[in-house]
């Protein structure tokens, strides 16, 4: 889905430097989703179980423009 590509590379281009390791877990474990349950999560229609996820979630919507 392209909505998805768009945040994740948004959060790639703009944190992903300066993300510590367990963020960048996280990030990892959420691109290895299916689409329908990463687009759940990043449209709020769903909640990751993990903090983690939830967290790197969160800092994706605040890097939206």
């Amino acid at each position: 889905m392209r909505e998805i590509d768009v945040l994740l590379n948004r959060y790639l281009d703009r944190a992903w430097e300066t993300a510590s390791p367990t963020e960048r877990d996280a990030f990892l474990q959420l691109v290895d989703l299916q689409d329908p349950d990463l687009f759940g999560y990043l449209v709020g229609r769903a909640t990751p179980a993990e903090e983690s996820q939830r967290a790197i979630i969160a800092c994706i919507h605040r890097l939206e423009p």
